[in-house]
């Protein structure tokens, strides 16, 4: 049993696996898989679980989760793990990021689904008030019906959203 369980966590697709037997000596096997929190996409393609670990690409299933291009290293995915998981845990942004994309001084951009303009993020400090300040602008852009009136919106600066109207 503990070869079998051995075998079964050496996967990388399984988060981990426990082998035992019941009391009425039924074999009984319980795996956790990992789940896939972005999918990277540069000269090697593969997903990044929601531990921050790498995780290889299924021939049978691809998840629908944001989209990670630019300069990534899968042995520092860091940065990039923190930002994904922001997204997957705000359902605004979950709802709406469909990319993100890393530079080589680890600055971030962000494109939207149904949005024309590239959100420039910057660096990962003060994340949480740079979401709220795009959550406030968005909101007011979409009842202004103006989102596709914009071409970039810069989210750098403190307490304020500059934006580049097309």
């Amino acid at each position: 049993m503990n070869d079998l369980e051995a075998a079964l966590n050496s996967n990388q697709m399984v988060k981990s696996a426990q082998v035992y037997l019941s009391v009425n000596g039924q074999l009984t096997v319980d795996i956790e898989q990992k789940k896939p929190i972005a999918r990277v996409s540069t000269h090697a393609s593969y997903y990044i679980d929601d531990q921050g670990s790498y995780m290889p690409l299924s021939p049978n299933y691809t998840a629908r989760v944001p989209l990670v291009t630019g300069t990534v290293e899968k042995n520092n995915l860091t940065h990039v793990f923190k930002l994904a998981q922001k997204i997957e845990a705000d359902a605004f942004l979950k709802k709406h990021v469909i990319e993100i994309e890393q530079t080589e001084k680890s600055t971030f951009f962000l494109k939207f689904r149904q949005c024309n303009f590239t959100v420039q993020l910057g660096s990962l400090k003060n994340l949480d008030k740079k979401i709220m300040n795009l959550k406030a602008f968005y909101n007011k852009a979409l009842k202004e019906k103006s989102l596709n009136r914009y071409s970039n919106v810069n989210l750098q600066f403190d307490s304020q959203v500059v934006c580049t109207k097309i």
